[in-house]
């Protein structure tokens, strides 16, 4: 088992979802390919979207939704498929 960690590119604020109503982008346990998005980072008022670098499966969140991030924080750990 391989395991890759997506690090904050920039500091700012993680967003799990697109919207306080909506649901996650995706999940713990959900498989993920290169490009899905996987959350928003918010930095001065604007939204980067935090996209899967690698295809596998999401296996754990550091950052909760609206965690405040620094850059190189660790947001998400993937199990990537061989």
């Amino acid at each position: 088992m391989t395991k890759q960690d997506i690090q904050a590119p920039f500091p700012g604020v993680f967003y799990r979802k697109p919207s306080p109503d909506a649901p996650d982008y995706v999940e713990e346990g959900q498989a993920v390919q290169v490009g899905d998005v996987i959350g928003l980072i918010e930095v001065m008022k604007q939204f980067v979207e935090l996209k899967a670098e690698v295809s596998g499966t999401l296996r754990h969140f550091s950052a909760d939704n609206e965690t405040v991030l620094e850059a190189g924080d660790v947001i998400v750990s993937v199990e990537v498929d061989e």
